[in-house]
């Protein structure tokens, strides 16, 4: 069987769907399945291609065994909806040339978002003699239109075309959550659909192998100081001021909030802290995957939240899972599908109303008073993990169902 990932984002770039894709297409590989991906040069989270592929200097490489075809990509820090379009739409047009010249697979699997990547993924299977899997790892342009990112009329049309052009064109459409199944499902009740759920990597993320660390005394905190973790992507839909507000109201000195990782909101955000003479939040760059279990190793509780909307109930955040297996409670800000796995069967989160910085300082308060708790909590989550949420567990499970199409 042979599979080609089309996606925009990739490693050495950081980020879930980067790292979601790439941990997947190593277990396919390992059990005999032949994987290479179709990917963009590499510019995340900077907005400037990586040094390494300036002028084209790479653009074939095998990482962890996969072969990695790389295409152009218009790439600009503006943050207009015309930069943004320039920046899918040329992806959309370089994977095409790419891509053509590629042989013959039995399956591409193409990654939305972006959504529009769907043009390309349509032709390419008809050029390569390839059944199509759309992943969808995000309701696009449902999310989009209902965090106001997207307003035009004309735009939400068409990209609401597209949507249903590639699930109709589709063999199989995959999604990340059972939410986003269930959804795809009611609007298009004869599309095949799947779900592919994200999950980690169990013996990478292990608290027993991970050995002690500077963390805390290499960014000033203390042995008993109580920290309080955010680690993705600061953007609009996160919705982080809920744990600003949250860490003003807190009085208790021991508690320090961390926000980790870069997007559009982190400037506002700092400063909003700037302006709000909050000293509890630290805010951190984003790190290499190989140093995550380092920094988790240190933390005590995580923060997970996302803005009050419907078309977020049906969301699992990638962020949860290395968090299930580094034995890390959870406070989740985010309600539906989320909260059924991680508050109602692991019982390894407190459920927290999105938005609600009140309701969030309670649940902070009750882990500074129950410590104790911290440990029960997050052993759990674990055992959650290895049940539910195994990356090789899935991969198997996606062999099975494709040697049904």
């Amino acid at each position: 069987m042979r599979i080609l990932f089309l996606t925009q984002y990739y490693p050495p770039e950081i980020g879930a769907p980067q790292n979601r894709i790439h941990e997947l297409a190593i277990r396919l590989q390992k059990k005999g399945i032949h994987v290479e991906v179709l990917t963009a040069m590499p510019n995340y989270p900077q907005n400037e291609i990586h040094e390494a592929y300036k002028n084209n200097a790479i653009t074939e490489e095998v990482i962890d065994g996969i072969p990695v075809h790389r295409a152009k990509i218009y790439i600009s820090k503006s943050k207009s909806i015309l930069s943004r379009l320039l920046n899918y739409f040329s992806f959309v047009y370089t994977s095409w040339r790419r891509g053509r010249k590629l042989p013959e697979f039995d399956f591409i699997l193409a990654e939305s978002p972006p959504l529009f990547l769907g043009y390309s993924a349509m032709r390419l299977a008809k050029k390569l003699n390839a059944k199509l899997i759309f992943n969808v790892s995000d309701l696009w342009p449902e999310s989009a239109e209902k965090l106001g990112l997207v307003t035009n009329k004309i735009l939400l049309k068409l990209a609401y075309n597209l949507e249903e052009k590639c699930y109709n064109r589709s063999a199989l459409v995959s999604a990340a959550t059972e939410g986003i199944v269930n959804d795809i499902n009611k609007r298009f009740p004869n599309v095949k659909t799947y779900w592919l759920a994200n999950g980690v990597d169990l013996s990478f993320y292990d608290p027993e192998k991970i050995e002690e660390n500077d963390f805390r005394q290499k960014n000033g905190f203390k042995s008993d100081d109580v920290l309080f973790f955010y680690g993705g992507i600061v953007g609009y839909a996160q919705g982080l001021d809920i744990i600003l507000n949250a860490a003003k109201k807190c009085t208790n000195e021991k508690a320090k909030f961390i926000i980790q990782g870069a997007g559009p909101e982190k400037e506002r955000l700092i400063k909003l802290k700037n302006e709000l003479n909050i000293d509890n939040v630290y805010f951190f760059d984003a790190v290499d995957k190989s140093k995550m279990p380092g920094v988790l190793k240190n933390i005590d509780v995580a923060i997970v939240p996302l803005k009050k909307l419907t078309v977020f109930e049906g969301a699992i955040p990638s962020k949860i899972f290395e968090t299930l297996a580094m034995e890390i409670p959870i406070l989740l800000c985010v309600d539906g599908e989320s909260r059924t796995h991680f508050v109602d069967k692991a019982k390894s989160a407190f459920f927290i109303e999105p938005e609600n910085s009140d309701e969030l300082l309670e649940k902070i308060n009750y882990f500074l008073e129950n410590k104790t708790e911290i440990k029960v909590m997050g052993k759990r989550g674990r055992l959650y993990a290895m049940e539910v949420f195994n990356r090789d567990k899935i991969a198997a499970s996606l062999i099975e169902k494709l040697n049904e199409l």
